[in-house]
């Protein structure tokens, strides 16, 4: 609270009138981003991301539970053909990923049933074979009854504190340690893994291709695809807003595409252009068009018809209305439209880069995958979501720049 306090009253500006607005459709001026709570909620995604992974940027005190590692044992009962008992202790030592397999020498007991040392990985569970040692065994009739004084069987395993116990249909133990509350880190790196591999990558590069190559070759797929949808939907969206006859021809093709989405496409555009860098740029033109479409479409209909009127009794020709009047007043629902066509087309960029491509984001995060390279891929993924909030930053604002009059009636 004592943080939050301190960057709230450091980024919270002064208070003036626009503080005293209240909430109105069509003034967009009305409500703006607090930008301490901002900076609060990533600080505490990156809290809570690090706290579940055992980050070493918390301190301690911070972490969930993590899993056990360490020394323990139980002690299971084992029942003979004729009914008599015996117990023995399985003595367990667990160790983290890395580390030097412990090994240890116990003593057998004094009773048919012997103790038995299990080395098992943390987050691992391993088959314990109880009779491997003992004076009878599973083929004589031998068969465990209880663990820790309670019974066990197929359906019902026993929870020994520091770990489970389950009977398999074979009649041999299977201890799995207690994994608590963190993650793997095959399944989710802690966040100081994925900065450090980053260095790393970008140092090295990954399969001999730099991190810089990875990512222009995205941005220019993305680019150049967006750039031709944008090429020509804005004329069509157009042409579709002014002419019936456009409309007519064009609104069911546009409405058809609109909601097909752009993976779907991959095997149709691979038939057409083949796996070259073509058949990635058609992907991404036909992600934008549609968008780029309707957003110069809706941007044309929603102009109000008392301007068009009061230019008319101005004297102004259609090529004049069209450049003075339809043009600026469309523009903030195409900056609309491209704003989410960009957020399209990086979605789909990974998918276009998985056929046959060599340089690439997307390739990056694949080839990363097939060898489990879970910081690899969660860093390819944080940099898209990085590079993807630049270009909408951007695209802001040469919106305000461009469109000033936006939200202003």
């Amino acid at each position: 609270m004592t943080v939050w306090r301190f960057v709230r009253r450091q980024m919270t500006p002064k208070a003036d009138y626009t503080s005293l607005k209240t909430v109105t459709f069509g003034d967009e001026s009305a409500v703006v981003s607090d930008k301490a709570a901002s900076v609060i909620s990533i600080a505490l995604i990156f809290v809570i991301w690090g706290a579940f992974t055992g980050s070493n940027w918390l301190p301690g005190m911070f972490h969930a539970p993590g899993p056990f590692v360490g020394d323990s044992s139980f002690v299971y009962t084992v029942e003979d053909a004729n009914g008599n008992q015996d117990e023995a202790t399985v003595f367990v030592s667990v160790f983290e990923k890395g580390a030097e397999v412990p090994s240890q020498e116990v003593a057998a007991g004094t009773g048919f049933a012997k103790d038995d040392f299990l080395a098992v990985q943390a987050y691992r569970s391993k088959l314990i074979l109880w009779d491997k040692n003992d004076e009878t065994n599973r083929s004589e009739g031998a068969k465990i009854v209880s663990v820790d004084g309670r019974a066990i069987s197929k359906d019902n395993a026993v929870d020994v504190g520091f770990g489970r116990v389950a009977l398999t249909d074979k009649g041999t133990l299977n201890f799995e340690p207690g994994k608590g509350w963190q993650m793997e880190n095959i399944w989710l790196p802690a966040p100081d893994s994925v900065a450090s591999r980053l260095v790393s990558v970008w140092a090295e590069g990954y399969q001999n291709v730099t991190l810089a190559e990875h990512l222009s070759f995205s941005l220019f797929r993305v680019i150049v695809g967006f750039f031709l949808g944008a090429l020509v939907g804005i004329p069509l969206g157009y042409a579709m807003g002014l002419s019936d006859w456009f409309r007519g021809w064009f609104d069911p093709i546009v409405e058809f595409m609109r909601p097909v989405p752009p993976l779907a496409l991959i095997p149709l555009v691979i038939i057409w252009a083949g796996i070259g860098e073509q058949g990635k740029i058609i992907l991404l033109f036909l992600a934008a068009l549609w968008i780029m479409a309707i957003g110069a479409r809706s941007g044309v209909s929603g102009v109000k018809i008392s301007k068009v009127h009061a230019a008319y009794s101005l004297g102004a020709s259609k090529v004049q209305i069209l450049r003075h009047v339809i043009i600026p007043n469309s523009l903030p629902e195409i900056f609309t439209a491209a704003r989410v066509a960009m957020g399209v087309c990086w979605g789909t960029v990974v998918a276009a880069e998985l056929v046959a491509a060599e340089k690439g984001v997307g390739k990056m995060i694949v080839a990363a995958s097939k060898f489990q390279d879970t910081d690899i891929v969660l860093m390819g993924i944080i940099l898209i979501g990085i590079i993807g909030f630049g270009i909408d930053v951007l695209m802001r604002l040469a919106e305000k720049w461009l469109v000033p009059w936006k939200g202003k009636g």
